[in-house]
């Protein structure tokens, strides 16, 4: 019997219209677009004024579901990455199954920030793998703008709203995931953190007015452990799997900021065109970042391409999967 590997058979994404520019938001924080675009490569991020993260991941997931002929009564199992879930209960995936019509589905929501979509796809490969199911839909979606202060220079220039989805299905070919490494360090919580909304820190009126809702970072720190860390899992899952950097096709790195991206990419000597990089278009989607690169460079993807996907985000948590693609567009 051949080795079943769990395949991307299909990937869409989806944006909000609304574009915030740096120029934009040069008139609400101190800040300019000079400053923005030499530290990070971003040049406008998307927002969505109305709706909620489970919005975003609706059209992502309906445009997949019609592009592979997919009914979503087969779908078995969501699994959907975000650290901005419509509620702190029931669970998003829950939501976006109800909305999308996948009702014979059962899922759930997974938190490792920016590293969710990574972990997502190496668990939901799982239920591939074994044979369980045949039809997994894993989600990357955030609406960052929900948890953002428009009053710290430091994080609301850098996040956007969007998110992707991909469909995994058996394949016998040898196409698909390969291998995957994933790591974490609870150590970083306090560097890249929403400090109230949980139960350390429950919802009060001392709590909002500190404005401990919001997304707090140490962007030092977070830049040294992420610069270090991408760059070394990834490298490491390309000398575990024999890999040179002639035989990828790909890398697909998350998008928090381009000097990290470069980081990656020179440790394992890719050179820039087999980079795909949007960060300039949606800035850092957190969860959906990866998934929209994958939906942006999908017709310049072709069948058997070695691809690696790279991530760190908060936790901390990073990690890298290792994929043959699966289809010709």
């Amino acid at each position: 019997m051949k080795k079943i590997h769990a395949a991307i058979t299909g990937v869409n994404g989806y944006v909000p219209e609304d574009i915030l520019s740096n120029d934009d938001l040069a008139k609400m924080v101190d800040t300019s677009d000079e400053w923005i675009t030499t530290r990070t490569g971003i040049k406008e991020r998307r927002i969505m004024r109305n709706g909620a993260s489970s919005d975003i991941a609706l059209e992502a997931v309906k445009g997949l579901l019609n592009k592979t002929n997919t009914n979503p009564l087969d779908v078995e199992l969501v699994i959907l990455a975000t650290v901005t879930p419509d509620y702190p209960f029931p669970s998003t995936a829950n939501v976006l199954c109800d909305k999308a019509g996948m009702t014979n589905a059962w899922g759930y929501d997974l938190i490792a920030a920016c590293s969710g979509f990574i972990y997502a796809l190496s668990t939901g490969a799982q239920f591939i793998e074994t044979g369980r199911y045949k039809k997994v839909v894993v989600v990357g979606v955030d609406k960052m703008t929900s948890i953002l202060d428009y009053q710290d220079r430091t994080t609301c220039v850098i996040f956007g709203d969007g998110g992707g989805a991909v469909l995994l299905e058996p394949n016998e070919e040898g196409l698909g995931v390969q291998d995957f490494i994933l790591r974490s360090d609870g150590a970083g919580r306090h560097y890249l953190v929403q400090p109230a909304g949980g139960s350390l820190n429950p919802a009060s009126v001392e709590t909002v007015e500190n404005r401990m809702h919001y997304v707090k970072q140490e962007g030092k720190q977070v830049f040294k452990f992420a610069v270090t860390n991408m760059a070394e899992v990834s490298a490491e899952i390309m000398e575990k799997n024999q890999l040179t950097a002639e035989d990828i096709a790909w890398l697909v790195p998350h998008q928090a900021n381009l000097r990290i991206i470069d980081a990656t990419a020179d440790r394992m000597g890719i050179t820039k065109d087999k980079v795909m990089i949007n960060i300039q278009k949606y800035g850092n989607t957190t969860a959906g970042t990866l998934p929209l690169c994958l939906w942006d460079y999908e017709a310049q993807l072709k069948k058997g391409d070695n691809i690696i996907l790279s991530a760190f985000g908060g936790g901390f948590t990073w990690g890298a999967v290792y994929l043959k693609w699966a289809y010709n567009s």
